[in-house]
């Protein structure tokens, strides 16, 4: 999933979005598209404010296995560092929760997915 210097993050909403990266990481990040096996997607109802701000939405999207390997969902693959990931866990609300997947590409990286 990575080595000491680096991390692999996918995202499939919001953190793809360069107002969100600005504020999280201080950085425009670039990546690769990808996609993850075995999710559908979702909206979700965000209610923090701070949340709200940064992203400019109220609505998020979210994921959740659905036991189909034909459900993809596609997004960004995105290298980033070890304090970068802590930020991206400072943004994302108590409604996700990061877990490791296995990527259409074959990459392994983390993801927040529906807690």
């Amino acid at each position: 999933m990575s080595d000491a210097g680096t991390v692999f993050l996918f995202s499939y909403g919001t953190l793809q979005q360069e107002d969100v990266q600005m504020a999280s990481f201080g950085r425009r990040l670039s990546g690769r598209s990808d996609a993850m096996p075995g999710y559908r997607r979702s909206m979700l109802e965000i209610t923090d404010p701070e949340v709200i701000r940064t992203s400019g939405k109220r609505f998020h999207p979210v994921v959740s296995a659905s036991g189909d390997p034909q459900d993809e969902v596609p997004g960004t693959l995105f290298e980033i560092t070890p304090a970068e990931l802590a930020a991206a866990d400072a943004y994302e609300v108590s409604d996700y929760k990061r877990v490791a997947v296995r990527l259409k590409s074959g990459a392994e990286a983390w993801v927040y997915v529906k807690a």
